[in-house]
């Protein structure tokens, strides 16, 4: 069956960084636009980037663009999101998504378990 493992998240002091990495099985990952997106308590669930199968071409939410990079490496079937420059308004539990719509910024159906992000000031 399709699985979307997220890892890499954390606790990081505002102005840090980290790394968050999706293992992906079961799809043929390099036929998806893939995608990342964020739920603060609360909150509904946010778009922040997507990345079409080449990672020829990148969305961001305005409020992650020039701080957050997305990339994908389709040999290892990996989706990622390097968040820099990070606030305290960035801590939400992040979901990657697969089959994401880049124009209209709607998920795919398919979604990992979500890692915790934490951002202290």
């Amino acid at each position: 069956q399709v699985q979307l493992v997220e890892s890499g998240g954390g606790l990081v002091q505002a102005g840090g960084s980290l790394r968050l990495s999706c293992a992906a099985s079961g799809i043929s990952f390099g036929d998806h636009v893939m995608g990342w997106f964020r739920q603060a308590p609360g909150k509904e669930r946010d778009f922040v980037a997507a990345i079409n199968w080449s990672g020829s071409g990148t969305t961001y939410a305005d409020s992650v663009k020039g701080r957050f990079t997305i990339a994908r490496d389709n040999a290892k079937n990996t989706l990622y999101l390097q968040m820099n420059n990070l606030k305290p308004e960035d801590t939400a539990i992040y979901y990657c998504n697969a089959a994401t719509n880049r124009a209209t910024r709607k998920p795919g159906r398919t979604w990992g378990q979500g890692t915790q992000v934490t951002v202290s000031s």
